[in-house]
């Protein structure tokens, strides 16, 4: 009798990973392929394939224009497969394309000129921010954005801001000269600023006072549990919920919002990623599928909002994984398009075999080393 109880708990606990998961992962790979698929239509280049996953064929159906939409069985990512296409990177079929009429050349994407073929390539990642931006700009509609004046009602013994001179009651008016308006400014000026010092204006009993603070690296835990290695000064906002409130914003406030939002998220990954390069950051925070999945199985108990807020960063997180300049990625099919467009005519055959080699080396090592904290974590 104990046996299908237990399978029962394996199976619910497995849906709440798995649903989420592949909620986000679905909408951020479809919204990346559809961004290759309109811009390459609207280029002239015919669609074989729009799939959504890798692998067998769950379900699918051809369009109107021949395009096959398919749903298959691994949902690891996704791929459009253009005519001329040898495979899902993009890789030109040479024998394919010397074996077409004129008629189907004029539809394939390696006979297409440079600048519609980098339009194409760059569509995907643009299509990443472009749904950053409309999630954060929706859920800020719908739900309103709760913000907090910048007023420090603690300061923590021992901290930076204790060493600066901090005091309770101070309100945080700028950083190095930039408008603070809320809590939440400060706290992502800070964010990206460890180790920097950071020179303040704050209202103190009714006069500017000026203060200089450097922000330390610490490791803090989430409501979940999960570590994480963040910068911080030692200021505390007020926790009755006193000076925090609901704002509600119109269309273009909401969009401007997602703008911030998305412009935020994409420099901190930047310099999260400089800073991983540097040693500054541990790289033990990069993480794989297994981790995507837990982090949205946990940001789905708070709300349908927060899991869509999670989808737009790890979005723009896509976005720029897949402007790297590594071959097999779509940066690294604009660098051989650079190439071309100053050479006049595409790197030689042997050239771009190599290189997609090494960069197919490359992201299996990302992928291997993104697993392998996964693991870790979960241990």
């Amino acid at each position: 009798m104990e046996s299908p109880v237990g399978l029962s708990q394996i199976w619910s606990g497995g849906l709440i990973y798995i649903v989420p998961f592949l909620f986000v992962l679905t909408i951020i790979v479809f919204f990346h392929e559809l961004g290759h698929f309109l811009v390459g239509r609207w280029c002239g280049i015919k669609a074989l394939v729009f799939s959504v996953g890798f692998g067998p064929e769950l379900i699918g159906f051809n369009d109107r224009r021949g395009t096959r939409w398919k749903l298959a069985a691994v949902p690891l990512g996704g791929y459009v497969k253009f005519l001329g296409d040898e495979n899902a990177a993009s890789v030109p079929d040479r024998a394919a394309m010397d074996a077409m009429s004129d008629a189907e050349r004029s539809g394939a994407f390696p006979a297409k000129s440079v600048g519609r073929r980098a339009a194409t390539v760059a569509a995907g990642p643009i299509a990443n921010f472009i749904l950053a931006i409309v999630i954060f700009a929706g859920v800020a509609y719908v739900e309103g954005r709760v913000v907090g004046d910048p007023v420090v009602a603690e300061v923590r013994d021992g901290s930076p801001a204790a060493a600066a001179g901090f005091k309770a009651g101070d309100k945080v008016l700028s950083a190095d000269g930039e408008t603070i308006r809320y809590f939440s400014d400060l706290q992502r000026y800070v964010s990206s600023r460890a180790d920097t010092p950071i020179r303040m204006t704050v209202e103190r009993n009714g006069s500017p006072v000026e203060l200089t603070v450097t922000p330390r690296s610490e490791v803090q835990t989430d409501g979940f549990g999960n570590e994480f290695n963040v910068p911080v000064v030692g200021l505390v906002a007020n926790n009755d919920g006193s000076s925090f409130r609901v704002e509600s914003l119109s269309p273009v406030e909401a969009v401007a919002y997602g703008v911030s939002q998305t412009w935020f998220v994409t420099t901190r990954t930047v310099d999260f990623m400089g800073e991983v390069i540097t040693g500054r950051q541990n790289a033990d925070q990069i993480g794989g599928p297994i981790r995507i999945a837990q982090v949205s199985s946990q940001v789905s108990t708070i709300g349908l909002g927060a899991l869509l807020n999670l989808a737009a960063l790890l979005s723009v997180s896509i976005g720029l994984l897949n402007l790297l300049p590594i071959p097999m990625l779509d940066g690294g099919h604009l660098l051989f398009y650079a190439f071309e467009a100053i050479r006049g005519r595409p790197l030689s055959e042997q050239v771009q075999e190599v290189g997609f080699r090494i960069g197919l080396a490359l992201v299996m090592l990302l992928m291997v080393f993104a697993f392998w904290n996964d693991i870790s974590g979960l241990v």
